[in-house]
């Protein structure tokens, strides 16, 4: 996901000014992705999110856009989440929620309409309890990834996080196991991040092709052939953790699209990626308070630790595998 803001021209006609009109001109996108994005609440009117598509626009209004890119066709099967355990709650107020995502399980629906979402299967839990119940999306992790997310329960709460996020103030941690080790072991790595005819992402150097991407990076762990990394993000794009490791050459284990022939590992068979969303503060957006939540590592993390680490000590009887923490 990443954000865009548009400014509506005066040379779109009233006819065509309606709010799902002007996606598509302005996106140059189909219908049908222009009323997924703002069914979803991916679009704000002068900071007001808003979901309606037939909402009348004027020259000047300013649309705030998070924008989720869609394939041309559909994919070619469905897949099914792997995933379906409870939803862990992480906290719950009459404002949002904060939860921990399993992996396998894609955060809202595409366009395609699936049913299996992290968003639809929050929203029937909590109408369990009030049938009015609503679930807004405020930031998403890709399918495979795992951790901590919050989401909105009105449209006001979903817009005052977003705009946090906006300012770069939530602060987002993450862990991942990578493919070899990186050098330096702690830095920063900060490109423009333009997407391809497959949308596929990658850095350019020029501002005016790609959207700014910065990413902190500290090796905690490191194996013979493995690190794991804490990753701390200070703009949130689409892919920018998996891109800025796969162009470092040390993509994350288990990455089907960037740097697949790297990211292959012996002791990761799993289909996830190994990312996982380990903590998430921000601030309440109505009571002000100052909130930490914090996922503990999925169970194929500490297998792969623990399976790494023993074959360290074996190859050297005294362990190949350090801690920088």
């Amino acid at each position: 996901m990443s954000h865009k803001t548009l400014t509506v021209p005066p040379s779109i006609p009233f006819p065509a000014r309606w709010l799902g009109s002007v996606l598509q001109n302005l996106l140059a996108i189909p219908a049908s992705h222009s009323e997924w994005l703002i069914e979803n609440g991916c679009v704000g009117i002068n900071r007001r999110i808003c979901r309606r598509i037939r909402e009348r626009l004027e020259p000047g209004d300013v649309l705030d856009i998070d924008w989720v890119p869609m394939p041309v066709a559909p994919p070619k099967a469905a897949r099914k989440p792997t995933n379906r355990g409870p939803i862990e709650f992480l906290y719950d107020d009459p404002y949002l929620c904060v939860v921990n995502k399993p992996a396998g399980l894609l955060t809202v629906p595409t366009r395609y309409g699936e049913g299996q979402t992290l968003v639809s299967r929050v929203e029937r839990r909590l109408k369990d309890a009030d049938p009015k119940a609503e679930v807004f999306c405020v930031h998403r992790l890709d399918r495979d990834v795992s951790g901590v997310l919050v989401l909105a329960k009105s449209l006001d709460t979903a817009q005052a996080l977003r705009n946090q996020f906006a300012d770069r103030k939530p602060e987002r941690k993450y862990i991942a196991l990578i493919a070899g080790t990186m050098e330096p072991p702690s830095g920063t790595i900060s490109s423009y991040l333009a997407t391809d005819q497959d949308l596929n992402r990658y850095s350019v150097s020029d501002a005016t092709q790609g959207e700014l991407a910065i990413t902190h990076y500290s090796t905690k762990v490191v194996w013979n052939d493995a690190s794991l990394v804490e990753v701390r993000l200070e703009t949130g794009r689409r892919n920018q953790i998996r891109v800025h490791l796969a162009e470092a050459n040390h993509p994350i284990l288990g990455d089907p699209r960037y740097r697949k022939d790297l990211a292959t590992h012996r002791a990761w068979p799993h289909r996830r990626i190994a990312l996982h969303a380990e903590t998430l503060s921000l601030v309440h957006p109505v009571t002000g308070e100052p909130l930490t939540f914090q996922s503990s590592w999925p169970q194929e993390f500490r297998d792969f630790q623990r399976s790494a680490s023993q074959k360290a000590k074996r190859r050297s009887g005294q362990g190949e595998s350090h801690d920088r923490s």
